[in-house]
């Protein structure tokens, strides 16, 4: 589980402006918000830094929790 989109909506950023930061397509990123698909280290750094970038102020815990702290919520 991660927490992309909320995130994202938290910030104030949409799907697309993210997409355009990360130059991807909007179905890979939907595909990741989703959990249709996992991504890998490389990709959620670039996700958690176009983030940042974008004004959100998160960690790569916070956008993709340790599977303890995600069971536990």
């Amino acid at each position: 589980m991660n927490r992309i989109s909320e995130i994202r909506r938290a910030a104030g950023v949409s799907q697309l402006a993210l997409v355009e930061q990360l130059r991807w397509t909007q179905g890979r990123l939907s595909n990741y918000e989703a959990g249709r698909r996992v991504p890998g280290l490389a990709e959620s750094r670039a996700i958690v830094d176009a983030l940042n970038r974008l004004g959100a102020e998160c960690t790569l815990d916070d956008v993709f929790p340790p599977e303890a702290v995600a069971q536990a919520a």
